[in-house]
């Protein structure tokens, strides 16, 4: 059976029974039924393409039960290796290939005429898909590249000044901590770096909670974490953070109230959350990695009410009056999630099948992603935690905890534990950070059989 035509069967398996299919037939439907290359132009010369505003219908229940044998046959993966690396960088799942593809041949084949009719439907188009997985104003976000361009793009564009300070911890990415010292460069803001725990295993929320509300002054106007830290794969406590800040911010004007944003990547794609539950005030996130979308595309969710604390540093194509305001000589006017989204000609192809990738996990459902996740990552945990030789680096309570699971055998270096089993076929990575501790990182896609091997070649490691 050809990929199309496995496509065309997703909707009749029982995996689908009806749940998650609003969100999968609008981002279909937009995507096959946009404009075609002989249609004119739009007048804006951005090669925009007209604007549609058909509001998605709600998300529709998950599937009961989930065919994960089909589930794991939708990647074109070798699976004679055990691969257990989702955190850094996706396959494509079949409907997110052959949406690729589909644009792919038709810019090959038109490339001008198939830009022009296409390129603003099919990006608000992701925006709207993004909004419905995630329960986000889609006028609010922005379209990027990847979690390093969003975050760069968002700390840019941040309106902070000269004395104010951004609160960050030690525990961060090399992304956050540079966007923020250019940032600091250029605004004379302070940055300031503290710790949350003296080990991630055994912290709790409320120490997380407690040493981050301590460190606030009046000078606070950020606190710039990451939601699951790639290095440990503690998940931060980021809805009780938002609810302490609460308090925080109850007094303060709102250009003086301290702003959430979060590096969201590897939560993403994993948790079962809405941008609201979550707290937030910005969360930036790739969708290359958990979410299984196209290389080279990422997301940024503002909450509306913070978009006016940041200002664009890229032209925008896709903001409808981003021309307009140029050959007229005015102020396009208010920040919004568009004219965040940097313009420029891009992998179209990829930007325009990311509705695609949130298609396929409303098919699936993300409780049942979710879950199976949890699932997976904690047999992991605990087939490791019975280990002697092996130390644990990440909690083993689910509340504090994603599909990262990170650990060390003492008396090998992490790169040598990676390259040891990847000579027994099981992909794993080292985290890139001054300590390093080895991943293996678990995903809807894969089996229990997968980590039971990958730990019993763990077992089997010796100095």
């Amino acid at each position: 059976m050809s990929d199309e035509t496995q496509t065309g069967a997703m909707s009749r398996r029982s995996l689908l029974g009806g749940a998650g299919l609003a969100l999968a037939a609008t981002a279909m439907a937009q995507a096959q039924e946009a404009p075609g290359p002989g249609d004119p132009p739009d007048s804006d010369p951005d090669f925009g393409g007209p604007e549609h505003h058909d509001a998605p219908p709600p998300m529709e229940p998950p599937p009961a039960t989930v065919d994960w044998n089909w589930v794991r046959g939708q990647w074109a993966l070798d699976w004679s290796w055990v691969n257990l690396s989702a955190m850094l960088f996706a396959s494509h799942p079949r409907i997110v290939r052959n949406a690729i593809a589909r644009h792919r041949d038709a810019l090959d084949a038109n490339p001008v005429t198939y830009l022009e009719a296409n390129n603003r439907p099919l990006q608000n188009a992701a925006r709207r898909a993004a909004g419905l997985y995630f329960g986000a104003d889609p006028d609010a976000i922005a379209l990027t590249e990847s979690t390093t361009s969003g975050i760069g793009l968002v700390y840019n564009g941040l309106l902070v000044g000269y004395g104010e300070e951004i609160l960050t911890t030690t525990h961060d990415y090399y992304v956050t901590h540079e966007s923020l010292r250019l940032a600091a460069r250029r605004s004379g803001a302070t940055v300031k770096k503290i710790s949350l725990f003296d080990q991630a295993a055994t912290t709790s929320k409320a120490q997380i909670v407690g040493r981050l509300m301590a460190a606030i002054t009046e000078r606070t106007r950020v606190l710039a974490l990451t939601w699951v830290h790639s290095s440990t794969g503690l998940k931060m406590p980021i809805p009780e953070i938002a609810q302490a800040l609460k308090s925080v911010n109850a007094g303060r004007d709102p250009g003086r109230k301290v702003l959430l944003i979060v590096d969201g990547v590897h939560g993403f794609g994993v948790e079962d959350i809405t941008f609201d539950q979550l707290g937030a005030d910005v969360l930036a996130a790739g969708c290359h990695k958990w979410l299984f979308g196209p290389r080279g595309t990422g997301v940024v969710y503002f909450r509306p009410d913070s978009l006016a604390r940041f200002e664009p540093t890229i032209p925008s194509f896709l903001a409808p009056n981003a021309y307009g305001a140029w050959l007229g000589g005015y102020d396009p006017g208010a920040t919004t999630g568009a004219r965040m989204t940097p313009g420029g000609f891009k992998a179209f192809e990829h930007v325009w099948a990311l509705s695609e990738a949130f298609a396929f996990h409303g098919m699936v459902g993300k409780a049942a992603i979710a879950a199976r996740t949890r699932s997976l990552a904690s047999r992991l945990k605990l087939a490791l935690s019975q280990m002697p030789h092996v130390v644990l680096r990440t909690p083993m309570d689910p509340a504090l905890s994603a599909g990262i699971v990170s650990f060390d055998l003492p008396g090998l270096s992490a790169d040598a534990v990676v390259r040891r089993l990847r000579s027994s076929k099981v992909i794993g990575s080292a985290a890139p950070y001054a300590t390093r501790h080895v991943r293996l990182t678990p995903s809807f896609r894969n089996t229990e059989a997968d980590v039971d091997f990958a730990a019993q070649i763990i077992a089997n490691i010796r100095r």
